[in-house]
């Protein structure tokens, strides 16, 4: 498979790690701020007007900013192209850029943490909640931590970590992403954010009664997770080893795919 990156900072070199391992080939990166440069890709600032200015990928794979993620998948579906995006923080815009990846008629495939750990982790976190929910004496909190440099807070992966619980369960309807200034009410969650240092990734959630407290936590180690489920994701969407795929899906389209189907 040919992929072009877009953004060549540290997630785009073990994409790029990933990708080879995986027997694919980086034809084109496209980074207006990194100097370095892959042998035998195109070196690009920016996504050009044709494809086989980028080396024709299949598709493109994106981790950049927030406020550039919208408009490079713009850019890849005036293309016809493919393309993953790793970048969070920007989905107030998603309905208008899914829009436009559906006018095209290609393919978006989105997810808020690509580690196949972490999205086992939203499985077992929400069968945890539903086994929990009908004990009263069990209240339900979450934690998240991340490297001081991470831009946007909560975390993506804390957001649809809960996206997914609350619909899982009855007795908590919102979340208190904010810090609590007075007590917080029984049909609250209260998920607090914490920056320091260089932690790649921890999310917590804690089913806590008067008697015991139930921890589930996923601990990322290094950002290599993120690689190669990234990797899998696009392999999956590109149709590497099956039928492409138009439209707009998550990961946990992929999974759905993956996994036994009683699961």
């Amino acid at each position: 498979m040919k992929i072009a990156l877009i953004g060549y900072g540290k997630m785009g070199k073990m994409i790029e790690t990933a990708a080879l391992d995986r027997g694919h080939t980086i034809t084109g990166v496209i980074d207006p701020f990194s100097s370095d440069v892959i042998p035998g890709a195109v070196k690009l600032r920016s996504i050009p007007p044709t494809a086989a200015e980028a080396g024709d990928p299949d598709l493109f794979i994106e981790f950049t900013r927030p406020e550039t993620a919208p408009d490079n998948i713009l850019a890849a579906a005036a293309l016809r192209k493919p393309l993953v995006c790793g970048t969070t923080g920007w989905y107030k815009k998603l309905a208008d850029v899914s829009a436009a990846v559906e006018r095209a008629g290609t393919a978006l495939l989105w997810s808020s943490n690509f580690s196949l750990g972490v999205n086992l982790f939203f499985r077992m976190a929400v069968y945890a909640a539903r086994l929990a929910d009908p004990f009263a004496e069990y209240d339900l909190g979450g934690l998240e931590i991340h490297h001081r440099k991470k831009l946007d807070s909560p975390s993506g992966t804390a957001k649809a970590l809960m996206e997914r619980v609350l619909a899982a369960v009855k007795r908590k309807t919102k979340v208190l992403w904010d810090v609590s200034n007075d007590a917080v009410s029984g049909d609250t969650v209260h998920f607090a954010s914490l920056r320091h240092g260089s932690v790649p990734g921890i999310h917590s959630l804690f089913f806590d009664s008067p008697a015991d407290t139930i921890e589930i936590t996923h601990t990322a180690r290094n950002r290599e997770g993120f690689a190669s489920g990234a990797m899998v994701a696009a392999e999956w969407l590109a149709g590497f080893e099956g039928e492409k795929r138009r439209g707009i899906f998550t990961m946990d389209d992929v999974l759905k795919d993956l996994l036994p189907k009683e699961v």
